[in-house]
C-alpha cells in the first residue's frame, strides 16, 4: 500500500515538547473545552482515548468521571452512567476493567476468547472450582433479571478489599470475565450484572461478531494504541491493552510499510516514534510549532496519558507512581496524588480529598516540580483556576490547602482562591 502525499514523516526531527503537544492533541489534552459539554462528548472522548479504566476508589471524583472532567470540563456525571445503560458504551476487561466504545466491543470479546488477560485466567479457574453455583447463579438472572452483588447478603463483615468479597460477588466477577454476564448499567456506581445476550441486544451501533482472526485482532490493537497515544515508542504499546506477548519494532515497522503508521524521529529518543495516519495533519502541525498547548487540568492517577511510568517518564520527565495501593509508610506525596497538568508540562501534583459533607476539597499536600517557575503569575493563576474548577464541579468549592512545596506558591494560591 502507497503512504497517501499527506502522511509523510516530518523531515527533521520533532523536539521533545513537539512530541508532548501531539500526544496532548490526540488525548484531548491540548486546549480547554471551547465549549460547553454535550452528553455525546462522553462517548466522543472514550472513543478518542479508546478506553476508559475504572477504579472504584472516590476520595476524589471515582477515575473515571475525573478522566472526562480534564477533557470536558463541567459536565454531570450521570451522563456517563447514562452512556452505559443506553449502550453506548460497555464494559469489559482491555487496560484494567474499562468502559469501551461499543463499537469496539466485538474486538474485545473476541479477544477475551483467547484467555490471556489476568482476570480470564482468574475467572477461569473460579468456575472450575464452583461450577455448579455459579451455574445456579445464571439461572436465577436468567429467570428474575439483573442482579447487583448487594442483593446477596454477607455472612460476616470483614477487613475490606477482593479478598473479604462474598461469594456471590466473586462469581458475577467470574462471569462477567468469561463473558456470560455483563453490566446493564451502575446503580450509584455499583454494577448491575445481566445476561450477556440482554445487553448486547442493546448496544448502539448493534453488536456483530468479530471475523477477525487472532492476528488481525493484535494488529488492530497496536493500531489502535498508537492512534490513542498520538505518538509512541514500540515499547509502550502492550501496555495501553495488555497485549501479550508485548510488541516489538518489527510489528510496528511492518504497519508503517503498508501506510498504517507513520515512523518519526523525536530529538533525544534512540528508537523511533511512530504516529498513526489518521493523525497526519497533527504530525504536520506538531513540525510545524503549530500546536499549542493551553490547557490545564487535574489529572486522575488513572489517566491514561500517566498510568504508564516509563511513558509518562520519557515523555513529560515526570516520575510518577500510584501510591494508593502503597503502604502508608512508603508512600512519597500521598494516598490518592494527582498530576498538575499545565500548558504542555506536568508542573507538579497534590493529594487530594474530598469531604462532601461538608463541601470542601482538601489538599493534603501540593508540590512543584523541580525547576518549576513557582513565582510565574499566568502558573498560579492557571493552577488556582484549575483547582477551583474540580472543586465546585464535585459539589466541594470550600478549597482547603495544608502543605505546599515551595510554600511561596501555596500562598499565592490561596490569594487566587480568596479573590474569588
Amino acid at each position: 500500500m502507497l503512504r497517501p502525499p499527506s502522511a509523510a514523516p516530518a523531515a527533521r526531527p520533532l523536539g521533545i515538547g513537539q512530541a508532548r503537544c501531539l500526544q496532548l492533541a490526540a488525548q484531548g489534552l491540548l486546549q480547554p473545552p471551547r465549549r460547553r459539554a454535550r452528553p455525546a462528548d462522553v462517548v466522543a472522548a472514550v472513543e478518542r482515548m479508546r478506553l476508559l479504566q475504572i477504579d472504584s476508589i472516590h476520595v476524589v471524583a471515582r477515575s473515571p468521571y475525573l478522566v472526562l472532567h480534564a477533557r470536558l470540563g463541567d459536565y454531570p456525571q450521570e451522563w456517563l452512567d447514562a452512556a452505559l445503560e443506553q449502550g453506548r458504551l460497555a464494559e469489559c476487561w482491555a487496560h484494567e476493567a474499562c468502559f469501551v466504545p461499543a463499537a469496539d466491543l466485538p474486538l474485545h470479546r473476541a479477544w477475551r476468547e483467547r484467555g490471556s488477560h489476568w482476570a480470564q485466567r482468574h475467572a477461569e479457574r473460579m468456575q472450575r472450582e464452583h461450577r455448579a453455583a455459579m451455574d445456579g447463579l445464571l439461572a436465577r438472572i436468567r429467570a428474575a433479571g439483573a442482579v447487583r452483588a448487594a442483593d446477596f447478603p454477607r455472612e460476616r463483615r470483614g477487613a475490606s478489599g477482593w479478598w473479604e468479597w462474598k461469594p456471590e460477588k466473586r462469581w458475577l466477577e467470574a462471569c462477567f470475565a468469561l463473558g456470560e454476564l455483563m453490566v446493564s448499567r451502575r446503580e450509584r456506581f455499583q454494577r448491575v450484572y445481566d445476561l450477556a445476550e440482554r445487553v448486547l441486544a442493546r448496544l448502539d451501533p448493534p453488536f456483530v461478531a468479530s471475523a477477525l482472526p487472532p492476528a488481525g485482532l493484535r494488529r488492530r490493537f497496536i493500531a489502535d494504541s498508537v492512534r490513542a497515544l498520538g505518538i509512541a515508542q514500540a515499547r509502550w504499546v502492550a501496555d495501553y491493552y495488555r497485549l501479550k506477548p508485548a510488541v516489538g519494532e518489527a510489528e510496528l515497522a511492518a504497519l508503517a510499510a503498508e501506510g498504517e503508521l507513520l515512523p518519526v524521529a523525536v530529538a533525544g529518543w534512540s528508537a523511533p516514534g511512530y504516529v498513526h495516519r489518521d493523525h497526519a495533519a497533527l504530525l504536520a502541525q506538531a513540525a510545524q510549532g503549530r500546536l499549542r498547548a493551553t490547557h490545564t487540568a487535574l489529572l486522575s492517577p488513572f489517566d491514561p496519558l500517566v498510568w504508564d511510568r516509563a511513558r509518562v517518564q520519557a515523555m513529560f520527565d515526570f516520575e510518577y507512581a500510584i501510591e494508593c495501593y502503597t503502604p502508608a509508610p512508603k508512600r512519597r506525596y500521598g494516598y490518592y496524588v494527582l498530576p498538575i497538568l499545565h500548558r504542555g508540562r506536568l508542573v507538579g501534583r497534590l493529594d487530594a480529598k474530598a469531604h462532601r459533607a461538608e463541601g470542601a476539597f482538601e489538599i493534603k499536600a501540593l508540590y512543584l516540580e523541580p525547576g518549576v517557575a513557582a513565582a510565574d503569575a499566568r502558573l498560579q493563576r492557571e493552577v488556582a483556576a484549575a483547582i477551583a474548577r474540580t472543586a465546585r464541579w464535585h459539589g466541594t468549592p470550600s478549597i482547603r490547602l495544608a502543605r505546599c512545596r515551595p510554600a511561596a506558591f501555596g500562598a499565592a494560591l490561596r490569594r487566587h482562591w480568596r479573590a474569588g
